[in-house]
Formats: C-alpha cells, sequence, structure tokens
C-alpha cells in the first residue's frame, strides 16, 4: 500500500474538495517513496491511460486516494519489476475487474540483487511489433526512423525486448519538446560506449567455469548498470545546472 500522510491539512482532503487532491498534493504524497518522481511524469503517465484523473470546470486536474494508490503501484513496478507501461495497464485493469492475475516476470533484477537460484537463466520477456506501437502511441512510419538511426533495435526473430517499450515511450515524450530522433544519437552512442565497459568488467567473470561466479557476473552487470545511469544523470545535470526533484 502507499502509505500517505494522514489529517486533511496535511493531504489536500477538504470537505471543499470532497477529498479530491491538486497534482501539487500528489506529487508530495509520491515523493515520500518515490523522490525522482515529478509532475511532467505524472502527466505522462494520465496521457498513457494509466489514471484519469478529474478535471474542474475551469481544466485542472483532481485525485481521487485511489488515483493516488494507482499512481504507487505503477512507479513501483515500474522500479521494482522494469515493466513497460502497456503490461502496467492491463494487469492494473485486470486487478480492477477481479481477475485473477499474476505480475509478469522479465528475468530482471533490481540493481545489486543476485539471479534467483536456478538451473536455466530467465528469459526476458518479449514484446511484438504491434504491441510495442500501441505501448508507445507512434506508427509504423516513427518506428521504421527510430530504428534507421538505432535508437530501437528488433531481436533476431523480429520481436523486441520489454524494455523496448519504456525507450519508445521515452523518445515519444521528448518528441513533444521538439528532441527528434536524429538528436538522440549522441544518447545511443554514449548507452552503448557504457555498456561496452560493464561488458569488459565483467567479462572474466561471465566465462569462468563456476556456475556460481557466472551467477555473480549477472547481479555484477546489474549492479554496474544501476551506478553507470546515476553517474550519467548527475553529470548531465551537473552541465545544465539543474538538481532534479
Amino acid at each position: 500500500m502507499l502509505h500517505t500522510p494522514s489529517g486533511g491539512a496535511g493531504n489536500g482532503i477538504t470537505a471543499a474538495d470532497s477529498g479530491l487532491m491538486s497534482i501539487g498534493t500528489v506529487l508530495n504524497v509520491l515523493r515520500e517513496e518515490f523522490p525522482e518522481v515529478t509532475i511532467s511524469k505524472i502527466r505522462f503517465l494520465e496521457s498513457e491511460g494509466l489514471i484519469e484523473p478529474q478535471r474542474t470546470p475551469s481544466g485542472y486536474r483532481k485525485f481521487s486516494a485511489a488515483d493516488v494508490e494507482r499512481l504507487g503501484h505503477v512507479l513501483r513496478m515500474q522500479r521494482d519489476h522494469y515493466l513497460p507501461l502497456k503490461v502496467i495497464r492491463e494487469y492494473l485493469d485486470a486487478m480492477e475487474r477481479g481477475e485473477e492475475v499474476r505480475l509478469p516476470a522479465l528475468g530482471r533484477q533490481r540493481d545489486g540483487e543476485a539471479p534467483p537460484e536456478s538451473s536455466e537463466r530467465p528469459t526476458a520477456a518479449r514484446i511484438g511489433r504491434a504491441e510495442l506501437l500501441a505501448a508507445a502511441g507512434i506508427g509504423e512510419q516513427e518506428l521504421a526512423e527510430w530504428e534507421s538511426y538505432g535508437l530501437i533495435t528488433p531481436l533476431s526473430d523480429g520481436v523486441y525486448d520489454a524494455e523496448t517499450a519504456t525507450v519508445a515511450s521515452l523518445v515519444a515524450e521528448l518528441g513533444r519538446f521538439g528532441i527528434e530522433p536524429r538528436h538522440l544519437r549522441v544518447m545511443k552512442a554514449a548507452a552503448d560506449r557504457e555498456a561496452g565497459l560493464v561488458d569488459q568488467v565483467v567479462a572474466p567473470l561471465k566465462r569462468h567455469r563456476n556456475p556460481q561466479t557466472r551467477a555473480h557476473a549477472e547481479a555484477r552487470v546489474q549492479e554496474l548498470a544501476g551506478l553507470t545511469v546515476k553517474l550519467h544523470a548527475a553529470l548531465v545535470q551537473t552541465a545544465l545546472g539543474v538538481r532534479l526533484p
């Protein structure tokens, strides 16, 4: 459950608004567990159909406690399970219909966690082309353009890693600010170089004969990936002279 502050004054619930909260109040509530969430992120999740807040006659968003709890579930599943938004939406909708559903497993762990003990290597979740288009809200022409710039690459059998849906959604969101796919090639190149550096560090562990050592390599990849992402974000913030919430 998402923990919220108690008391009417602290959570934006008054008799006048019948328990509905402004987006600013929702942001403050969510930041207790998700310090990096922003108003733009909440609006993006709304645009993707994850939540449907009410609107005042003047157009202001008003969120119910159920909206906030659903947002918490969405953010938690993104953070802990790396699930694409389409999968999260379908999962939550099924739960609200009272259906018994299991949380899809992508075969990935949170940063620094060791992979589960198993005789087989986990298989990453995959999505088809139509699912990717729907998840990102784009058309065939846009996807083809992104593929031409190397931002999105299908697997050998023509399907996509589930994380590609997250990449596509972010590319689409940046596009709303006028940042075109061709501008993002430098970011893709930087990501490839960072991935190559991580591979270089863990390569000796991956080649080891001991299965436990090879399993440790997978955990090390997760840990290094998390550190490189944090460093990249910090470097960008420093270069821009901003501090993200």
